[in-house]
C-alpha cells in the first residue's frame, strides 16, 4: 500500500485549469502545464490498494491502477509506465479524454472523494515522454502475414499496434487526410493537443505499421480487394452516422451536424484554413445535445467569438450527487461542469426543438422550443411553455445511430449487421466472414475511448490467434462480457 494514511490525511486535488480569460485566447489544452507534478505523488498515495480493486472492474482495459499508483507514490516512474503500458496502448489519450468509470468504481469514493486516477495516469505517461521512456517496440521477426485495419481511431490504432508488435505486416486505411479518426477531427485542440497523436503515429511507423490516408474502404479500395490482398481484415471504422433532427427549418443555412462543425475548427489548427468555413464569430449559437460532443461545440464556439452560446438538452437536469438508482460502483449520471461550461453560456434542460425560422435568404435566425416532461413512455410538450431564442448557428450533437461503413463495404465484405445496424460479431470479435473482424464503435455502437482501445487490443489477440494458431497478446474483454458495461 502506497501510504497507509494517505486517504485520511491528503485531500483530493485536481489538475489546475488556466484562467478562462487566458485560455479563450488560444486553442491550447485548458490545464496549466505540469501543474500536477507538485501534488501527484501524494494524490497517488490516496489509493488504498484495496483487497478487491473495483477500479479494475470499472476500467474496460483492466488497468492495473493500484500497482501504478503505488509506483508513482514511490517516484518509480519507469516502473509506473511499464505497468500502465501493460494494459493501455495510449494512456495520454485516455488520461485526457476518458470520463473515468474507474474513479466512479473507486472504493474510496463510497464515502469520500475518489482517487484522481486520470490525473495520475496522464502524469505517468507525460513523464515517460519527457524522459524518453516511450520508444518503438519493433518485433524480433516477421510472421509473413498481412492485416488491413479499416479506420485509425483509438480501436484501429490499438489493434494495429498490437498486431504489428506481434510481427504481422499491418496497413491502416483512413479516409481522412490525417491519421487519428475522431481523435484528430472530433476532439477539439483544447481537450487534447494533436501533438499527442502525432508522436504516437511516429512511434507506430518506427515499429513497422503502415498508414494510408485519403483512402476510403469500400470506395477507393473494395472489400474484395482487401480480402484478396490481406490475410485478415479488421473493421474499426467507428459509428459516426449522426442522429438528425427532422423538424421544419432543418434545411436552413447555419444548421449543421456537430461533426460538420468540429472538424473544420480542428483543420484551422492544422493550418488548412485561416478561418473556419463554419464559424461562430459574432453569432448567437445554439447547441442541441447535452453530452460531451455538445460541450466540445460550446468550447469551440467560445473560442471563435460567439455572441452567445445556449446548450439544449431534452433530459432533466441531472442531480449533483449520485442517484439512488445508480449505486456504487456503477458510473452515475450526475451534473457535470466541463471546462467549456466554465467559459460561459447557458444550459437549458427538459426542452425540445419544434422548428427553426430563417430570413429571406434562407439563413437560420431563430429556434423555437417547448418544455417537455416524460409521460407515458415518451416526452410530452408542456402546454404554454413555448419559447423563441436567437440562433444564427445551430449544431446538432445528439449522438450517433450506427456505423458508417454502409458505403458498400458491408456488402463487399459480405458481413452481417446486428439489429442496431452495427457489424455483427461473435465472442472472438469475428464476423460471419472468415478472416474479417470488427472492433470499437463499428461493432459496439457509440461508446467510450477506453472501450475502443480495449476492443482493439482484444480483436488483435483474436486475429493473431487466427493467423498463427495461438497468441501471447492480451485480450482484456469479450463482446459478450456484460459485467464491464458502463
Amino acid at each position: 500500500m502506497a501510504d497507509p494514511k494517505g486517504f485520511l490525511t491528503t485531500p483530493k486535488q485536481l489538475a489546475e485549469r488556466r484562467p478562462v480569460d487566458v485560455r479563450l485566447r488560444d486553442w491550447n489544452e485548458v490545464y496549466v502545464e505540469r501543474s500536477l507534478l507538485p501534488i501527484i505523488t501524494k494524490q497517488a498515495g490516496r489509493c488504498m490498494d484495496c483487497g478487491i480493486p473495483f477500479c479494475h472492474n470499472g476500467c474496460p482495459l483492466g488497468n492495473l491502477i493500484p500497482e501504478w499508483n503505488d509506483l508513482a507514490y514511490r517516484d518509480d516512474w519507469t516502473g509506473a509506465i511499464e505497468r500502465l503500458h501493460a494494459t493501455n496502448n495510449f494512456p495520454e489519450f485516455t488520461g485526457r479524454l476518458c470520463p473515468a468509470p474507474c474513479e466512479s468504481a473507486c472504493v474510496l469514493g463510497i464515502n469520500q472523494d475518489a482517487v484522481t486516477i486520470k490525473n495520475v495516469e496522464v502524469t505517468i505517461i507525460d513523464k515517460a515522454w519527457d524522459r524518453g521512456g516511450v520508444t518503438p517496440q519493433v518485433p524480433e521477426r516477421l510472421s509473413g502475414k498481412t492485416v488491413a485495419v479499416i479506420g485509425s481511431g483509438p480501436a484501429g490504432l490499438a489493434a494495429a499496434q498490437q498486431l504489428t508488435r506481434a510481427g504481422h505486416t499491418v496497413v491502416v486505411y483512413e479516409r481522412a487526410d490525417r491519421i487519428g479518426g475522431l481523435l484528430r477531427y472530433g476532439i477539439p485542440e483544447f481537450k487534447m493537443e494533436k501533438r499527442h497523436i502525432n508522436r504516437r503515429i511516429e512511434q507506430m511507423r518506427a515499429e513497422g505499421t503502415r498508414f494510408r490516408t485519403g483512402v476510403e474502404a469500400g470506395v477507393d479500395i473494395s472489400g474484395q480487394d482487401l480480402r484478396s490482398r490481406f490475410d485478415a481484415v479488421v473493421v474499426a471504422a467507428g459509428a459516426t452516422t449522426a442522429r438528425d433532427l427532422p423538424v421544419p427549418g432543418r434545411e436552413l443555412n447555419g444548421v449543421h451536424q456537430a461533426m460538420e462543425y468540429l472538424p473544420l475548427a480542428n483543420k484551422v489548427q492544422e493550418g488548412d484554413y485561416v478561418d473556419s468555413p463554419i464559424s461562430a464569430k459574432g453569432k448567437h449559437v445554439v447547441v442541441i445535445g447535452g453530452g460531451d460532443t455538445g460541450a466540445d461545440c460550446v468550447g469551440t464556439a467560445h473560442r471563435q467569438g460567439a455572441a452567445s452560446v445556449t446548450q439544449l438538452e431534452i433530459m432533466p437536469r441531472p442531480s449533483e450527487d449520485r442517484p439512488a438508482g445508480q449505486p456504487w460502483p456503477t458510473m452515475p449520471m450526475t451534473y457535470k461542469v466541463t471546462s467549456a461550461h466554465e467559459e460561459g453560456g447557458e444550459r437549458i434542460y427538459s426542452v425540445s426543438t419544434t422548428h427553426f425560422a430563417g430570413d429571406e435568404d434562407g439563413n437560420v435566425q431563430e429556434l423555437h422550443l417547448v418544455e417537455v416532461e416524460f409521460k407515458n413512455g415518451k416526452f410530452e410538450p408542456v402546454p404554454g411553455s413555448e419559447k423563441v431564442i436567437p440562433a444564427q448557428l445551430v449544431t446538432l450533437a445528439m449522438g450517433f445511430t450506427g456505423t458508417d461503413v454502409k458505403n458498400g463495404l458491408v456488402e463487399q465484405l459480405g458481413v452481417d449487421l446486428d439489429a442496431r445496424g452495427n457489424v455483427a460479431r461473435d465472442g472472438k470479435f469475428g464476423t460471419n466472414v472468415d478472416g474479417v473482424y470488427v472492433c470499437g464503435d463499428a461493432g459496439r455502437g457509440q461508446s467510450l475511448i477506453v472501450w475502443a482501445i480495449a476492443e482493439g487490443r482484444s480483436a488483435a489477440s483474436a486475429v493473431d490467434a487466427y493467423l498463427g494458431g495461438k497468441t501471447p497478446l492480451p485480450a482484456p474483454i469479450k463482446p459478450t462480457d456484460r459485467s464491464l458495461v458502463v
